[in-house]
């Protein structure tokens, strides 16, 4: 599942829970459906955070290659 899809699916799972109108039950597993989408996306942030570089600029100003970000 995509980050995208995975947000897209969390931010429904909240607007249910927000109203208010679910069964105790189905709380419940979409309260634990959340937090399982939220950490998946957690994970997937940390992937992209990993894999950013930074580019190098040599003397002459020009691009000279990447370099991991600080992070």
């Amino acid at each position: 599942m995509s980050f995208e899809q995975a947000m897209a699916e969390l931010d429904q799972v909240v607007s249910k829970l927000e109203r208010g109108d679910v069964a105790l039950e189905d709380s419940i597993r979409l309260y634990e459906r959340g937090a399982a989408l939220k950490a998946h996306c957690e994970r997937k942030l940390k992937e992209a955070e990993e894999k950013v570089e930074k580019i190098t600029v040599g003397p002459d100003g020009n691009a000279a290659g990447t370099s991991k970000a600080d992070v």
